[in-house]
């Protein structure tokens, strides 16, 4: 089974912020509603980027990094069960750096 998540549609249109403190659309609420749960169960997610207008550096690495950096899951896992969904070649690779440079807490 494929979870499939559109941040436009279902989050945000503008997600912004590392914390809560930042603000209500921020990476660490997005992460915990939408990504821990599926991962969590190996459940492949398919997570749609384009509808929303723009994304911050910190939005981003808080949402995706945060996944290994606190969350505990390896790189393996996440690159194996998401799938990102975007037009935007640089904004694909972004996401991606923030997944692969994140140090890992080996909780899962």
């Amino acid at each position: 089974m494929t979870t499939f998540i559109d941040i436009g549609r279902q989050f945000s249109r503008h997600p912004a912020g590392r914390f809560p403190s930042d603000g209500k659309y921020n990476g660490e609420s997005f992460r915990k509603k939408f990504l821990v749960t599926p991962l969590n169960v190996g459940e492949n997610i398919s997570i749609i980027f384009d509808n929303a207008i723009d994304y911050g550096s910190s939005f981003l690495e808080e949402a995706f990094g945060g996944l290994i950096r606190i969350e505990g899951f390896s790189r393996d896992q996440v690159l194996n069960l998401i799938t990102l969904e975007t037009s935007d070649d640089f904004l694909r690779y972004e996401v991606l750096e923030y997944i692969n440079s994140a140090e890992s807490t080996g909780r899962n």
